[in-house]
């Protein structure tokens, strides 16, 4: 098991692998009691060797590190890497990883199932049952047992051989573009930009009020800057709650601020209230013109229940019979609004999930396809 923790070692294992096909690559981190997640180990396995590279080590450059992860040629391996890429917009400055490979969307076009794990792709793929016994360690104690890093190395090690074996099931299935449009996102900066602006959508408002929500945004504004700026979780900061009382109840001096449950009187004597109270001042001195309003969604036409509900069969039929699984082509609220129109902007519609599942939702619309059970399996018949 290799430990990386000084520069040179570093600078040679990463030297190792620049001509490489691929390497596969894991995190380990932190984030229970931060904003930002504190990156505590990277795992790196090249095609014939791993390390675990300790960046919490005192002096350890990362620069090769990175270097290696912004090499165009090197196919990067990760699974579920959604988290892993955030963590590496940041340490790379808002440039991201690529090309990259991630196994579970993989898994998802191969007839795994939805959101497939990493250990039941190895159990599948591998025959291997994996020690999760650290799961859930902490990862910026020092030192790290064996037990941690054996764990730790595992995440690459078997990702190795799984990358393999998907991409060639890819490739003799001729799918592997099937996974552009999602490698795309993965790869895309907007994916991973933290906007303050837009961070009061992620709350859940009572009001569809837009100068309420003028002063909901700017209060989700402030709020996301300033546990940036402390480097805590933004509800550790003021709950979602508190923020939607205090749009509803617009307070623009401290007492009426400490009316508000959970803020106490010194809380809105000091900087945190100081700042509250000048996000009130802004919704509310916001021209109605410029006040957000709330996404209306439209209402689906009477009667669209039982179609939505004969989309869903058909998608699970058609999802078995590709051996794909069906959030990758479809989900719920797709399929209301397949089912409102025939032109709805959803990718069920285009490419090649339109050829598997699009068409035919949109020809069971129109009378042209019909299901039925035949030895308990559903079947689609032409009408």
């Amino acid at each position: 098991m290799t430990l990386l923790t000084d520069s040179q070692s570093l600078a040679d294992f990463c030297a190792r692998q620049k001509n490489a096909d691929f390497i596969t690559v894991d995190t380990e981190f932190l984030r229970e009691s931060t904003y930002w997640p504190r990156l505590c180990l990277v795992q790196i396995g090249g095609p014939k060797e791993a390390a675990a590279i300790d960046v919490l080590a005192d002096g350890l450059e990362i620069g090769p590190m990175l270097d290696l992860m912004a090499t165009e040629s090197l196919i990067k391996v990760f699974h579920a890497g959604r988290q892993d890429m955030e963590i590496f917009y940041r340490l790379m400055d808002g440039a991201l990883p690529r090309p990259i490979f991630d196994t579970q969307v993989a898994a998802m076009v191969c007839g795994f199932g939805d959101q497939v794990s990493y250990e039941r792709l190895v159990k599948d793929l591998e025959g291997e049952q994996l020690d999760k016994g650290s799961r859930f360690t902490d990862w910026s104690h020092r030192p790290l047992t064996d037990r941690q890093l054996e764990y730790a190395l595992a995440d690459v090690t078997f990702l190795r051989s799984l990358y393999r074996k998907l991409k060639k099931k890819l490739d003799a299935n001729d799918r592997a573009s099937w996974l552009d449009a999602e490698m795309d996102i993965l790869t895309a900066p907007a994916t991973y930009a933290s906007n303050p602006e837009e961070a009061w959508r992620r709350i859940k408002s009572r009001s569809g009020n837009r100068r309420y929500l003028a002063i909901l945004r700017e209060l989700g504004a402030w709020r996301e800057r300033e546990a940036q700026r402390r480097d805590i979780p933004r509800n550790r900061l003021v709950r979602d709650e508190q923020l939607v009382d205090i749009a509803v109840h617009k307070p623009r001096s401290v007492d009426a601020l400490a009316r508000t449950r959970g803020i106490s009187h010194d809380m809105a004597r000091g900087k945190l209230g100081e700042g509250i109270l000048k996000a009130v001042e802004a919704g509310l001195a916001l021209p109605d013109g410029e006040c957000p309003a709330a996404e209306n969604k439209a209402p689906l036409p009477s009667g669209i229940g039982p179609v939505v509900e004969l989309l869903k069969v058909l998608l699970k039929a058609r999802c078995e019979a590709h051996d794909v699984a069906q959030k990758l082509v479809a989900n719920s609220a797709d399929l209301e609004l397949i089912a409102a129109s025939d032109d709805a902007d959803v990718p069920a519609l285009k490419g090649w999930r339109r050829d598997i599942f699009g068409q035919d939702a949109l020809r069971l619309k129109h009378g042209e396809l019909a299901l039925t059970l035949k030895k308990q399996q559903v079947e689609v018949v032409e009408r």
